[in-house]
């Protein structure tokens, strides 16, 4: 009986494995700093993620007189081959990215909820939570590092990316999100652009809902069409100028002309 339950869960756990799939794609992108990422679950999409990320990461280091500390600063990005982990569920999701031996692990939680709004309910979608995990003992961006460890970064009451519900958030701007350190409180600082995510609501394989672009965009767009609604606008103004000049000058053509010389009026 023992032996026909433990073959039951491991049949179960294999297949709960089996219908989940992450993918790494990054090596799709035409930016060699924009990574792919997409969960599936049972054939078809429940997460999609793309976008380009820097990490500053402030770390101390030894003064030369070897009694101070002097604070320096590592630059991080995603590599190309890193593992990724996610999770799909009706209201929670999280993508997380691993690599050198899990020396660093950056991670993103979504939430969807309810907004009760005086005209009713909003649904919409968020990341609530970002944490980086990095080991300061990794030479290649923490070399000299004093007491050298593993540090977790992580945001606070974080209200991030915030999108209607069944759509995708789309952004090209730079966003920074600040995270606080278990490394004496310093503050780590993420930095994403080129961003489309949706962590829900996927309708299409492999396929991003209609995009909900961040204010950032929607003012660039708009600057960069000014001159041209100006210019149209000028255009629209001239011509209607010149028409209405043109039609006064056809009306007083057809007007009789009164004589300049005074001493003709008699003859009227």
């Amino acid at each position: 009986m023992d032996s026909t339950r433990v073959f039951c869960f491991f049949h179960i756990l294999a297949r709960i494995l089996a219908e989940q799939e992450v993918e790494n794609l990054s090596g799709l992108s035409t930016s060699p700093d924009k990574d792919i990422f997409v969960v599936r679950e049972n054939g078809t999409t429940c997460l999609m993620a793309e976008f380009a990320v820097r990490i500053v990461v402030p770390f101390d280091v030894l003064a030369l007189n070897g009694i101070d500390l002097i604070t320096e600063q590592a630059q991080l990005t995603l590599p190309r081959g890193a593992e990724v982990q996610g999770k799909c569920g009706s209201t929670k999701a999280e993508l997380q990215m691993s690599w050198n031996k899990d020396a660093y692990i950056f991670g993103l939680f979504f939430i969807k909820e309810v907004h009760n709004l005086t005209k009713g309910e909003d649904v919409v979608w968020k990341i609530n939570k970002i944490q980086f995990v990095y080991n300061t003992n990794e030479p290649s961006h923490f070399g000299n590092a004093f007491n050298p460890e593993k540090h977790t970064a992580s945001s606070h009451h974080l209200s991030a990316l915030v999108t209607p519900a069944g759509r995708s958030y789309e952004c090209q701007a730079q966003q920074t999100i600040s995270l606080i350190s278990s490394d004496h409180q310093k503050g780590v600082t993420v930095s994403m652009s080129e961003v489309k995510i949706q962590p829900f609501d996927i309708k299409s394989d492999f396929m991003f809902s209609e995009a909900y672009k961040c204010i950032t965009d929607q003012r660039e767009q708009l600057e960069e069409m000014l001159p041209l609604i100006l210019g149209i606008i000028l255009a629209l103004i001239i011509v209607i100028t010149l028409g209405v000049y043109h039609i006064h000058e056809k009306m007083t053509a057809n007007q009789p002309q009164l004589p300049r010389d005074r001493s003709q009026y008699k003859n009227m």
